[in-house]
């Protein structure tokens, strides 16, 4: 057993234990012991009961996940065991020498006690996140929540007089036309004074004859912002909810009124009505104060960020319809599609564009001068409302980035063919691709078959795993946080490139190993948990550090906002608590590991 001494000048190098007076510190070291771990043991194995805290004092203990995947590798002045001690659970995780160690064993009752009388100490060790009010606004209001689940009905063949006797009775404004549960259109009132009414139509005709069938949807798990930015932007009351082609509710105007909306549906309404850039520009200068606004009110980082990505959807919608009001109508279909942070639905408060445009295979080289005008019109205008040109010219008014759907296969093809540096660029990039405005159908079949053909190919997924992990999380040499050594953002941590994109190329990676859909980076990661990709506990780890970082980079900009500063992502770790840096240098380690695991193949389990 060491010298008491010993341990004490060991455990106040440690946080928390460096907050305990000398007295408590004494004690304390007097209640634990050492143990020595031969390189290969097992400390303790998942499923066993854990009895003790262990702190590293030399050597390396491995963690590993019930699929065998490392989640941390620690080193000196780490600990482990808690998550099993604090829930009072067995160990959901193993634990083993990757080398000859000396190991702290801290019972548990000695490590209760101090958690009992030290609010430093239970404040470490408190991993929960902090309660929010349960608030009901249309920030964290779902769709499903929000929703009449039984809507009105009719057949297609109902009579126009009898579809509106029914909605008569019930004092409703619409009805929703569905054969065998599948929606077909929808009717309102609006609809028949103006197409009944005022034009004359038969009303003994079947409501399939007026009804509107181009309709817009959202599912049931959208936000309610969802359907009040698309019905400000769209000029609509009513829009159904499915799942599928299966009705499954409807949410109207006065189900809006139940709660209250953010300010960020009136910066949508503003900009939807507007009639130039400049008026647009007006309203996206108040996106800074909307997300220290939404920040400050307790809301997740993934609703704060789909928010301010919402504005940037509706801007550049107002756009293309401005566009197509000045050049005239389209000379073939066309789709605009967001890749980057407003492809995944991630803007914050600092934003550049990067956007592309697919074209009908019908488009002709007469018709190129047509989008070019298109590109530059709305690019131009995204510019002026504050979405900066794109550096690396990843734009639609790069020609390169505005060509028909047979190109764009050629590229996704040759990308996966020849995986050279440049087109693993480029493929993470256009891999995080989302539809904003024109035909949908244009990318549908181009993203299934990317996907399939990306997943099958060994080397293609071999590299783009590797150009994945270039971005490390500012980890030290001993794990402790590394700040940038020199330029303007001398001494601070980038949240961006060394916080959440590392966590978004996994994302990634992820994304395309399951041939999964979702873009968004949280979305993206929930879907790999529940396909079986990542392990149920090296994901809820990577969640978990995930959310802290994010959180933390907008906590970090809405206090520039705040002070009156420009956002940026740029922290300096000084400014946080021991508990703060504490915990994000957990954050980093745990994505730094799952790097690991995916670059060596075993951070996949499909």
């Amino acid at each position: 057993m060491p010298l008491s001494s010993d341990l004490t000048q060991f455990l106040r190098s440690v946080h928390p234990y460096d907050s305990l007076d000398d007295g408590d510190l004494l004690q304390l070291a007097t209640r634990c012991d050492d143990a020595a771990y031969a390189a290969g043991t097992h400390v303790f194995n998942l499923g066993d009961t854990v009895d003790s805290l262990y702190i590293v004092v030399t050597g390396e203990i491995e963690i590993t996940d019930e699929a065998d995947v490392q989640l941390s590798l620690l080193g000196p002045r780490n600990s482990f065991g808690e998550r099993a001690l604090l829930r009072e659970d067995v160990a959901s995780r193993t634990a083993t020498a990757r080398s000859d160690s000396t190991l702290i064993v801290m019972p548990t009752d000695a490590l209760f006690a101090l958690i009992k009388s030290s609010a430093k100490v239970a404040r470490f060790f408190d991993r929960r996140r902090p309660a929010r009010a349960d608030r009901k606004d249309l920030t964290t209001l779902r769709v499903a929540d929000l929703m009449t689940s039984d809507p009105l009905t009719c057949a297609p063949d109902t009579p126009i007089r009898d579809a509106a006797a029914q909605m008569h009775a019930k004092h409703i404004s619409s009805i929703c036309v569905t054969e065998n549960a599948d929606l077909r259109g929808i009717l309102t009132v609006r609809d028949m004074n103006g197409k009944v009414v005022a034009q004359g139509a038969d009303p003994s005709a079947p409501i399939s004859t007026i009804m509107t069938e181009d309709l817009l949807t959202l599912g049931p798990d959208a936000l309610g912002t969802d359907v009040l930015h698309l019905m400000m932007e769209r000029g609509i009351g009513h829009v159904p909810i499915t799942e599928g082609t299966r009705l499954v509710g409807i949410v109207t105007q006065t189900d809006l009124t139940r709660v209250q909306a953010l300010s960020s549906g009136a910066l949508v309404g503003r900009i939807a009505r507007a009639g130039d850039a400049a008026e647009m520009s007006r309203a996206t200068a108040e996106i800074p104060q909307l997300l220290a606004q939404l920040v400050g009110s307790g809301n997740r980082h993934d609703v704060v960020t789909r928010l301010i990505t919402d504005i940037a959807d509706t801007v550049t919608r107002r756009l293309l319809a401005l566009a197509e009001a000045e050049l005239g109508a389209p000379p073939v279909p066309y789709l605009w599609l967001a890749c980057g942070s407003q492809g995944r639905q991630e803007q914050t408060g600092v934003s550049d564009q990067d956007n592309c445009l697919i074209l009908s295979d019908d488009a002709t080289d007469a018709d190129m001068p047509w989008f070019a005008s298109l590109a530059k019109f709305v690019s131009d205008g995204l510019d002026t409302c504050g979405y900066f040109y794109c550096p690396g010219d990843m734009m639609a008014t790069n020609p390169r980035w505005c060509q028909p759907l047979r190109v764009w296969r050629g590229y996704f093809d040759d990308w996966i063919a020849r995986p050279n540096p440049e087109a693993q660029m480029l493929a993470s990039v256009m891999f995080d691709l989302r539809p904003i405005g024109g035909d949908t159908t244009l990318f549908d079949t181009l993203q299934t078959n990317t996907l399939a053909k990306a997943a099958k190919n060994s080397i293609f997924t071999a590299h783009m795993i590797s150009n994945s992990i270039k971005h490390q999380p500012p980890l030290g040499l001993l794990r402790g946080l590394a700040t940038i050594r020199s330029g303007e953002h001398r001494n601070r941590l980038d949240l961006k490139h060394n916080g959440v994109v590392p966590v978004t190329d996994l994302g990634r990676i992820y994304a395309l190993q399951g041939q999964l859909r979702q873009v968004n980076t949280r979305s993206r990661l929930e879907a790999a948990q529940a396909a079986g990709h990542l392990s149920i506990s090296g994901g809820a780890d990577l969640l978990d550090a995930y959310d802290l970082i994010a959180t933390m980079r907008l906590d970090h900009q809405a206090a520039q906002v705040k002070a009156g500063d420009l956002p940026d992502n740029f922290l300096d770790p000084s400014t946080l608590s021991d508990f703060e840096r504490s915990h994000l240098r957990d954050a980093f380690v745990v994505v730094k590991t799952m790097q690991s695991s995916v670059s060596s193949g075993k951070g996949m389990l499909g």
